[in-house]
């Protein structure tokens, strides 16, 4: 496969048609009075929205042929639930249902397997973004989903990050025409025993300080939130989030020696 580049078995992806603005919505206008044939120019129209999508996936999967059938449902199902009163563009809202099909066929056949509800958890988080989108025309916040789901930013954080497709430590990233560097060449493993000791220490004594505490760290230093934002946020000043933290840190260090 060429770089950047997705072929398809018997599909001349460079001679596919790319409908424009009008056409869309001519074609929507007769696929919602029945026109089942306006469905299939449709589904041909877009199939190099879903070839732009599966770029980035080219390096996960030996077998494009098969996400490539994936993002077309994905495309099928935006034709069908799209409507024209939203002020959105069909694309706009189409790549998110593509893009959100592909990964969790991904995720479905990743050989790591991830707690039952952190995924499950993953996936309503994916199904609110796009009825959000579909509804908004943009993506929610991380601090909405949070209130939606009546969870911290740092458990929407952890459920969608750890369902991330992993990177092979044989994943070429250099050559400059010489030899390949792989992603293991640069991996650091000095301290990596030490590290771990140290991580492992570091949440263990993250449950055992006062919840405020521990909230407080985690969105200073994990969400990456101000002092300033915390402090709207939970209804107390800077000065007295500043106190905290600062107690926090050191009864972390405390229970970590």
């Amino acid at each position: 496969m060429a770089k950047n580049k997705v072929e398809i078995t018997g599909i001349r992806t460079s001679g596919l048609k790319v409908l424009k603005h009008k056409e869309m919505v001519e074609l929507f206008k007769r696929y919602k009075e029945g026109d089942l044939s306006a469905k299939e120019e449709l589904v041909n129209g877009n199939l190099k929205l879903v070839l732009s999508i599966l770029k980035k996936y080219h390096n996960r999967t030996d077998n494009m042929d098969d996400l490539f059938q994936i993002g077309c449902i994905g495309l099928i199902k935006a034709i069908d639930n799209f409507g024209l009163s939203h002020n959105v563009r069909f694309s706009t809202y189409a790549v998110l249902m593509i893009d959100g099909e592909v990964k969790r066929y991904i995720r479905d056949n990743n050989p790591i397997r991830i707690s039952r509800s952190i995924k499950d958890l993953a996936y309503k988080i994916l199904r609110f973004k796009e009825e959000y989108m579909y509804a908004n025309g943009i993506e929610p916040t991380t601090s909405e989903i949070a209130d939606y789901f009546k969870i911290s930013e740092y458990e929407v954080a952890t459920a969608v990050n750890c369902l991330k497709e992993p990177m092979s430590i044989f994943e070429p990233i250099y050559n400059d025409g010489g030899d390949t560097i792989y992603l293991l060449d640069q991996i650091e493993d000095k301290k990596e025993s030490k590290e771990l000791d140290d991580l492992i220490s570091m949440r263990k004594a993250l449950l055992k300080i006062k919840d405020r505490e521990r909230d407080i760290l985690i969105n200073r230093f994990i969400v990456g939130k101000t002092q300033m934002e915390i402090a709207e946020e939970i209804g107390i000043s800077q000065a007295q989030v500043s106190r905290l933290e600062k107690n926090a840190i050191k009864t972390m260090k405390r229970l970590i020696k």
